[in-house]
């Protein structure tokens, strides 16, 4: 698999991404936010967490409008995967390859600690390695990450099966104070139509070496480079 990462100023996980790509067996190689194109046979773009342009105006509002996310709709145009990540997904919706939007986390508090979630469902290219309502220990840090969104796109990503990811407890049970931060639905992560985009809030490369304390973030990057 050949992975793009975008960087923009301000984005901080670029190596993140780039170290769980490669360890899964994937080329990585970072494109910068004012390039016109993708390079050359690129199967999966990554839009990596961080502070995209210092977070002004909105999260990712000014990320959403770089000249490279015009490449980056017409991979997923296409079919190509596209993978957001805390920013990234704040990315994803400014650009309008996702429904919705990341608002104040409920407490109005930054938020900074591991986090369980639950796999909704594992028969997508995101998924694969994991089980069916699997809790992964993966880990969060993001003021913004309440998903809030009309109900009428609430009930579409529910009955489509567009969610991919729950906030839950060890036992994958979701609701309550398993729910860090107010999302609707307890929603972590979600799908584009087509199932090839996906932006999540937490960090799955941050779980990927028994040194930091777990691996259950290599589960994500395991099934993207199967793919």
């Amino acid at each position: 698999m050949k992975a793009a990462i975008v960087l923009f100023p301000g984005s901080n996980r670029e190596g993140d991404a780039a170290r769980a790509l490669r360890q899964a067996g994937a080329d990585t190689q970072i494109v910068w936010h004012d390039d016109h194109a993708l390079p050359d046979r690129t199967d999966l773009v990554v839009l990596p967490g961080g502070f995209s342009y210092g977070d002004y105006l909105r999260c990712g509002a000014i990320a959403g409008r770089a000249k490279i996310m015009d490449a980056v709709r017409a991979h997923a145009a296409r079919g190509g995967y596209v993978l957001g990540i805390c920013n990234g997904f704040q990315i994803l919706c400014e650009s309008g390859l996702l429904p919705g939007v990341l608002m104040r986390n409920r407490d109005l508090r930054f938020v900074c600690k591991r986090q369980f979630l639950r796999v909704e469902r594992n028969d997508t290219v995101f998924t694969r390695v994991y089980k069916k309502h699997q809790a992964i220990d993966v880990a969060i840090a993001h003021g913004e990450g309440n998903y809030e969104a009309h109900e009428e796109t609430i009930r579409e990503l529910e009955d489509q099966g567009r969610v991919a990811f729950r906030y839950c407890n060890a036992q994958a049970q979701v609701g309550g104070e398993a729910n860090p931060n107010g999302s609707t639905n307890d929603i972590a992560g979600i799908y584009s139509e087509k199932l090839n985009v996906l932006g999540m809030m937490p960090h799955p490369e941050n779980l990927i070496d028994p040194l930091v304390g777990g691996i259950d973030g290599r589960g994500l990057f395991a099934s993207l480079v199967a793919a």
